[in-house]
Formats: C-alpha cells, structure tokens, sequence
C-alpha cells in the first residue's frame, strides 16, 4: 500500500516578497501563521533591500526585481507560491506572468498597464521611505500606520529600506501585463488610502478579490487583529486553486 502523504508535504513553497524601501523583515506575523500550518516558507530580500546595504539601486529596474524573484524560485524544488505587497505585490505578477508561479496573491500590488506612458521620464537615484510619509523612528509617531500596535509599528520601523527612483519612475510609467497563466487573488484593506480597492475595479486580468475590514496599508502584512481573518481566507483561496 502507498502511504499517504501528509497534506502540509504536499503544499507547494510559499515566497513572500516585500514592498518598497521595505525589507522581508516585514513579513514576521505572516511567516509565523503560516509556518505554523505547515507550508514552506521563504522571505526574499530583493537586491539592496536589506535594512544596511551598500548596494547601489540607483539604476535598478523593475525587471531587476522580477529577475531576483525568478532566479530564486528555480532553486526551489516545486513551483512557488507568490505573495507581495505594494511594489512587491507587482513584482509578484511580473514573475508569474514568466510562468515561475503555481498561483499569485497580491496585496494591494502596484497598479500594472496595458500601456506605457512615455511622457513620464525615468530618472536615477535612490529614496528613502520619507518619500511614503515615514518620517520619524519613534512608534508613538507614525501616522501612515494608524492601526498597527507599537509592536507591530516597530517591526514595521525595523523593515525599512532604501530604494530606486528608477524603478520607482518605471511603474509610474507603467509596468505592462496582459494576462497571467495563473490564478490571482488581489487583496486590499478597507482603510488603505495608498491604494484603495476602486483602484482595480477596471483590473483587465482575471482576479479574485478580498476585502480587508480595518486594515491599512501596512495593516495588510503587520495588523495581527486583521490578519487572524485574512490569513485563513488566503489559505482556504490557496488551497482550493492548488
């Protein structure tokens, strides 16, 4: 007789990949539930995201970060799951459009285009996360994260990261997208005010969707109140596409 193999053997890897000026340090709360429940878990840093890096990203594309993502599930044993967040969330959906995804959940990703709007310049250089209205060290002080707890605050504070005006300029510009050859689930929080849900109401690509009541922006990887709800209707999405 053939034993049977536990389900949580059979699940495929899970890659998280981190928003901009960010870090995978701000993955903490999802890496611990859903490790938890037995999937296999990786964080990637994207090229000179870590909190102190040397690394020059004034000329880093978009492309460039599709590329990090790709070049690190082909040494996983199975397909990847992808999940990213903001930026993140678009670099997720470019590689799964290369085909390097068994299935794509992005929260509140950076917009993709069907067009490139070449009236925008591409500039050089780097940025910090003042630029996304972080600018003070102090937890008590962070107005972007309104419903995070000093914990959750700190982590956040600790994921920081600098980042490319290029690749910034590259998706104001417009990163194209015509179809995914895999599932999508778009996630977005009721009071994220970076990048409310009407946002993709005129998504082209076929998507499911979830709404997060009470989560913010940062609320989607860090707000543990929100996440004890939206972490299982991810695995359940999760689970019956795979």
């Amino acid at each position: 007789m053939t034993p049977t193999i536990p389900d949580h053997l059979a699940r495929p890897p899970i890659l998280f990949i981190h928003g901009a000026a960010n870090s995978s340090g701000v993955w903490k709360c999802w890496r611990r539930c859903l490790a938890s429940q037995g999937w296999p878990i990786h964080a990637l840093d994207l090229r000179g995201h870590t909190p102190v890096s040397n690394f020059d990203l004034s000329h880093t594309t978009m492309s460039d970060y599709a590329d990090d993502v790709s070049a690190y599930v082909s040494e996983l044993p199975t397909k990847s799951v992808l999940i990213g967040w903001s930026m993140g969330g678009l670099v997720a959906m470019m590689a799964a459009a290369r085909g390097h995804a068994s299935a794509c959940v992005a929260l509140a990703p950076s917009l993709p285009t069907q067009r490139i709007d070449l009236s925008i310049p591409l500039r050089t250089g780097e940025f910090t996360s003042v630029e996304y209205g972080i600018t003070s060290s102090d937890p008590h002080d962070q107005p972007a994260m309104p419903d995070l707890d000093l914990e959750e605050r700190r982590i956040a504070l600790a994921s920081l990261a600098k980042e490319s005006r290029h690749a910034r300029d590259e998706r104001k510009r417009g990163i194209v997208i015509q179809s995914l050859p895999c599932p999508l689930l778009i996630v977005n929080g009721e009071k994220d005010t970076a990048w409310p849900s009407h946002l993709y109401d005129n998504l082209w690509l076929k998507a499911d969707r979830l709404s997060v009541p009470g989560a913010s922006h940062w609320g989607l990887v860090l707000n543990r109140r929100a996440l004890s709800s939206v972490i299982p209707q991810v695995c359940s999405w999760l689970q019956y596409q795979l």
